[in-house]
Parts: structure tokens; C-alpha cells; sequence
């Protein structure tokens, strides 16, 4: 495999890197089970079973700080657990990716830049691991494998220099003006381009007996932009 990139690069500070924690970061993903994101990051503790991904963050006491990328990498996992794929494939994947290209969060990286890099190292992994599940979606089914790459990157903006993720719409379709910016309100969805969190509008709407004027007027939104925030924190899951 000839990949030889330098993409040295990662935020250690919540302050720019994002902050979410494991039950935030469910809920944002739609993850019903709160468990299975600090699986991924930590590893279980009732069996040798490792991490899937590397950290963010270094460990706080007992606490489990979720960062931006981070959260972006499960949403990958989760995305190619739903097709079927085993945790012992991808935790493969995920290691040998961060070794090839030199970069701790790889499955937070371009697919428009990193497709190919990453296919090789799918295929790689599912001839070693015989996982035919993996193996099918990057052979014979691989233009399935392209569309769910770009299920992935829809609604993402990435650093042109080394792809790593630094914008995420996740329902850019509904709500284009809602985004998780690691550099604003600490990575909380917000209301762009003014940064008030989803979560404050929602909030000050209810205690404002569901007038969307008031909200426009103590934030200095349009009522359209309140009525995004608001529909987007209905939408999440309690």
C-alpha cells in the first residue's frame, strides 16, 4: 500500500477541540444506547476488548470527555455498524489508518481527499480478518461503499490543507444554519454565524411561552433562525 501523507495534527484543548460528554454525544448521534460510545473510546472493562478509537482527550479522573473529532468517528463507527460491520474489523481498520496515514483521527478525514486511502485499508483488513461483510461493501458492492462515504460527508466542511473535519451541518437540508463548530460554544450545535447553542434558544423559547419573537429579540436572530434552533432541539432524541 503506497500512502504516505504527513498529517500530524491534533487539539488536546476543549476550549478549541470540543466538548461533549459520552450521553451528549449519543444524543446528538441518535444513539440509544450511551454505553456503546464509551465502548468505542475506552474499551470494556469485563473483557480485554480494547478501544476502537484513539481519544481526543487525554483521561480526566473518571470522567469521558467526548471531542469534536472524536464525536465525528463514532458517527463513522455507527454508520458502518448499522451495514453489519464487526467492532474487531473496524478497530483494525482504525489502527492500521492511524499507522498509513499518520494521523490519529482518520475516520474524521475527507472522504473527497482520503476515499481511496481509506478503501485500501478496508480491503486490507477485511482479507485479514476474513470479515466478508467488509469485504463485500469495498469489492463488489463498492459503489454502495461511495454512496455511504458520501452519507458521511454530507453537511461536513474540511481544513484543505489535511482534511481533517472542522465544520459539521447534521441536518444541513432542514436546518442549514445549524452547526457544530469545535472553535464555537465548545462544539454544541449552535446557530451560525452568531454561535448561540440550539440549547439556549430552546430554553429561553419555552420560558418564553413559545414565541419565537421574544427569542429573536433577546438574541438578535431572525424569528426564522430561532424557529430552526428550536425545531432541531425537538428533533433530538430525550
Amino acid at each position: 500500500m503506497t500512502i504516505v501523507r504527513k498529517l500530524v495534527k491534533s487539539s488536546t484543548d476543549p476550549v478549541s477541540g470540543g466538548f461533549y460528554t459520552v450521553k451528549e454525544a449519543a444524543r446528538l448521534l441518535n444513539i440509544a444506547q450511551p454505553a456503546r460510545v464509551k465502548d468505542w473510546l475506552h474499551g470494556r472493562k469485563d473483557t480485554s476488548t480494547g478501544p476502537v478509537l484513539k481519544r481526543q482527550y487525554d483521561p480526566l479522573s473518571t470522567a469521558y470527555e467526548v471531542g469534536f473529532w472524536d464525536l465525528l468517528e463514532v458517527r463513522f463507527v455507527e454508520h458502518f455498524r448499522s451495514q453489519g460491520i464487526s467492532l474487531q474489523s473496524l478497530r483494525k481498520a482504525a489502527a492500521t489508518a492511524r499507522d498509513v496515514l499518520k494521523q490519529q483521527h482518520p475516520f474524521a478525514l475527507s472522504k473527497a481527499q482520503f476515499i481511496t486511502d481509506r478503501r485500501a485499508i478496508f480491503l486490507q483488513t477485511a482479507q485479514q480478518l476474513n470479515d466478508t461483510a467488509l469485504l463485500n461493501l469495498v469489492t463488489r458492492q463498492y459503489a454502495m461503499y461511495v454512496v455511504f462515504e458520501d452519507v458521511l460527508d454530507r453537511g461536513m466542511s474540511f481544513d484543505p490543507g489535511d482534511g481533517l473535519a472542522r465544520e459539521w451541518r447534521p441536518r444541513v437540508k432542514e436546518f442549514p444554519s445549524i452547526a457544530l463548530n469545535p472553535i464555537v460554544a465548545f462544539g454544541q450545535p449552535a446557530v451560525t454565524p452568531f454561535g448561540v447553542p440550539t440549547s439556549t434558544i430552546f430554553k429561553t423559547w419555552k420560558a418564553e411561552q413559545g414565541s419565537y419573537a421574544a427569542v429573536s429579540e433577546w438574541y438578535e436572530i431572525e424569528e426564522s433562525l430561532a424557529r430552526q434552533a428550536v425545531e432541531f432541539e425537538i428533533g433530538l432524541p430525550n
